[in-house]
C-alpha cells in the first residue's frame, strides 16, 4: 500500500485536468492520472494492481466499443 500524500494526489489531479481536452486520447490519459492519484488519496483503498486492471478493462471496452463480451 502506498502512503497517503495529498500534495502528490492534488498535483496528479491538476495535471489530469490540464491534459483533458475532449479528445479520446487525452481523456484516457486524464482518467489514468486520476486513477493513479487514488493511490495517494487517504480516503481510497486501491493498489497499483487495481488501477492496472481497471484501466486495462476500460481500454478493452473502448477498443471493442461496447461492454458486451
Amino acid at each position: 500500500m502506498v502512503e497517503p500524500d495529498t500534495e502528490r494526489m492534488d498535483t496528479l489531479r491538476e495535471i489530469a485536468d490540464e491534459v483533458r481536452d475532449g479528445s479520446d486520447e487525452a481523456d484516457k490519459i486524464s482518467a489514468l492520472l486520476y486513477r493513479v492519484s487514488d493511490l495517494y488519496d487517504p480516503a481510497e483503498e486501491t493498489t497499483p494492481q487495481d488501477i492496472y486492471l481497471n484501466m486495462k478493462f476500460i481500454l478493452q471496452v473502448v477498443e471493442r466499443g461496447t461492454l458486451e463480451r
